[in-house]
């Protein structure tokens, strides 16, 4: 079991509440920061985990923990039927349904308030459940994996992409120090939340990558669970079926 790191070290609500909090105060520069911090990285880092799906051809996707909607947005690169996000943060909801508008897609993204571990659909609904960068910010990780293992089709494909450590030298010390001193620096300027961009770093330390995490969706019952390292490691892909 991992250790469990909070936003908010001193605020007596649960984890859960905290990252909703958390997303709610810096949801309107999130975007701004995210591309900012990843030298644009991430961008391409869902195209790619996006192409992953394309041989499956899946017409009903959810998107967990959608944020903005980024994920979302890349999903309709395949041409779906439906594509549905959700998130616990309203603020980042928000800012995701103004972003639809803009673009003139509302029509082909819903996006929902909605708790990953709760998650209000029928048992096998969706031929794809996909999150980037949210399962770290689970308050109860297989919790919210068996949610969103419950509302997949049985043969439907799970794809997750969050952030994982580099191992080798000299990228791995160049990591630690950005992610450790630079990142939040930024982030505490741009967005006045100390907190939350201290937490990434944090969150990242703690969460398992690589073969432990893909040893956690196999034991939630996922088959075919594949790991796919991205820029030498600073994030991973990971793809399994139901």
């Amino acid at each position: 079991m991992s250790i469990e790191v909070v936003p908010y070290k001193h605020s007596s609500q649960a984890k859960k509440e905290q990252i909703a909090q958390m997303f709610d105060n810096i949801s309107e520069k999130y975007d701004f920061l995210n591309h900012l911090l990843s030298l644009g990285i991430d961008i391409l880092w869902r195209k790619k985990a996006i192409q992953l799906l394309k041989k499956q051809n899946p017409q009903i996707i959810l998107d967990v923990a959608t944020g903005t909607g980024d994920f979302a947005i890349e999903a309709l690169a395949l041409n779906p039927k439906k594509v549905i996000g959700v998130d616990i943060s309203e603020g980042m909801l928000e800012q995701g349904r103004q972003k639809l508008q803009k673009k003139g897609i509302e029509t082909r993204i819903e996006l929902q308030k909605g708790d990953s571990e709760k998650l209000l659909f029928d048992d096998n609904t969706f031929d794809a459940v996909i999150v980037a960068f949210g399962v770290r910010n689970f308050g109860h990780l297989q919790q919210g994996l068996l949610e969103m293992k419950r509302v997949l089709k049985p043969g439907g494909t799970m794809l997750i992409l969050e952030f994982s450590q580099p191992e080798k030298f000299p990228f791995k010390q160049i990591y630690q120090f950005y992610f450790k001193n630079i990142l939040p620096f930024i982030g505490r300027v741009i967005s006045t939340d100390a907190s939350a961009y201290s937490y990434l770093p944090e969150s990242v330390q703690v969460f398992p990558y690589g073969k432990e995490f893909v040893r956690i969706l196999q034991e939630i019952g996922l088959q075919e669970v594949l790991c796919y390292e991205l820029t030498f490691g600073i994030s991973s892909i990971y793809v399994g079926k139901k």
